[in-house]
């Protein structure tokens, strides 16, 4: 017979997760819990449907180690090659973008509003209006960009949002999803200049999922600027960057996982250090790379 496991102790941010988890009505079980890790199982018709794995800075300063956080790469890479979604959330991410967090983890768990980007239009923002929606609606904020745009959903489809959803119903339009991209690096080839731009942030509203808004702001974009490439960087914390595949990007290299300093009284990281900020870690990210010139 085998040993029985003993209790599992949480930290009040795990007991918060499974609260929410609890208040949405979504089975789950903890199924996990070794130095700094707990990872709890999401079920749909009581089969996993998507993997959590929550990194307490508590423990993680007790038991945190570069060799012991690859091992926490390697059990999410494993779960994903079972065809099953897993994502890494740490604790300060937590407590300085909870309803971002929950957001993100609805939309993969299809419990967002839903809105047909056909329905949208599309057009390009300036700066203030692509940061005031990013620092709201992204979970690493918004970077200096040079080219904005926006999807705007008209006042005359507010009616296929739900009841339950709120936002401003004054408004003759709603802002739905941005996206942001770099200025074009240019390279010398043998049949001409190369311009290769970066898409550096894409959103959407809180607690809404945009089909197709990501392809519609890419077509954007490319009418407007004929970009040579476009790349950009998938966070494998919350993804493999399975749909940058299916929009036609190929996926080019990795970066490893990299140390970022968090300072502990306002819960910020930053890639410097200070005296008093607690060392983690990111998962690393894949590079990503849409090609609309060949070479000759």
């Amino acid at each position: 017979m085998p040993t029985p496991l003993p209790p599992i102790q949480m930290s009040s941010f795990q007991e918060q997760v499974c609260k929410w988890l609890t208040e949405t009505r979504l089975q789950f079980e903890v199924t996990h819990l070794e130095y700094f890790t707990t990872r709890i199982a999401v079920l749909r018709d009581k089969a996993p449907t998507l993997t959590l794995a929550l990194i307490s800075l508590e423990n993680w300063l007790e038991a945190g180690s570069p060799d012991r956080w690859q091992d926490e790469i390697n059990a999410m890479r494993a779960t994903r090659e079972k065809s099953l979604k897993c994502v890494v959330i740490w604790e300060d991410y937590w407590i300085r973008k909870e309803s971002i967090v929950k957001s993100r983890l609805n939309a993969m768990l299809g419990n967002s509003q839903k809105i047909a980007a056909r329905l949208t239009q599309v057009r390009r923002i300036d700066q203030e209006s692509s940061v005031q929606f990013l620092e709201k609606n992204h979970l690493n904020g918004s970077v200096t960009s040079k080219t904005r745009y926006g999807l705007f959903l008209p006042k005359r489809y507010f009616r296929v949002l739900n009841e339950a959803f709120e936002y401003d119903r004054q408004l003759e339009e709603l802002l739905v999803a941005v996206s942001t991209f770099s200025a074009p690096r240019v390279f010398t080839r043998d049949d001409g200049p190369f311009r290769s731009f970066e898409m550096l942030r894409f959103a959407s509203l809180l607690h809404t999922n945009v089909s197709g808004g990501l392809d519609k702001l890419l077509t954007a974009f490319a009418r407007e600027k004929n970009p040579d490439d476009i790349m950009t960087y998938a966070d494998l914390e919350w993804s493999d960057g399975a749909g940058y595949a299916k929009l036609g990007f190929e996926r080019i290299s990795e970066t490893p996982p990299m140390p970022v300093y968090l300072s502990k009284n306002e819960m910020m990281r930053s890639t410097k250090r200070t005296a008093d900020d607690i060392a983690i870690y990111n998962a690393g990210s894949t590079k990503f790379v849409k090609t609309y010139k060949s070479p000759n």
